[in-house]
């Protein structure tokens, strides 16, 4: 890993206020999902994994990413790879670096929609 970088998994709810609000998954417009709905669906998907840990959280928050998020990244369980400072959306990446590896966010708004991110490195 390069000095300075994180890599996390996430799952992304977008919805109308999204600067581009079309799922990837689906291909269809999120124009009309409200952001208080986003927020419901993701404190659901919050509730799912609420005690676990480790790989068993990584795992299970993958398969929610894969089942859910309207990021292309859902394929591969929401994994963005590594990436570091001014590659992300300000508000996505300053609650990547302030994770813990192995921690995993609140809803984090960005541009792009409603957010929850687990740090994985």
């Amino acid at each position: 890993m390069a000095t300075g970088k994180v890599r996390v998994l996430h799952l992304l709810c977008k919805h109308e206020k999204s600067r581009n609000p079309v799922s990837r998954r689906t291909k269809e417009s999120t124009a009309s999902v409200s952001v208080a709905s986003a927020h419901e669906e993701l404190k659901a998907i919050l509730g799912r994994l609420e005690g676990k840990s480790g790989q068993e959280l990584v795992d299970a928050f993958a398969k929610e990413a894969q089942l859910r998020s309207d990021c292309g990244s859902f394929a591969q369980g929401g994994d963005l790879g590594f990436f570091g400072p001014s590659e992300m959306q300000k508000e996505f990446e300053e609650a990547s670096f302030a994770l813990e590896v192995g921690q995993m966010s609140g809803i984090v708004d960005s541009q792009s929609g409603s957010h929850i991110i687990i740090r994985i490195a």
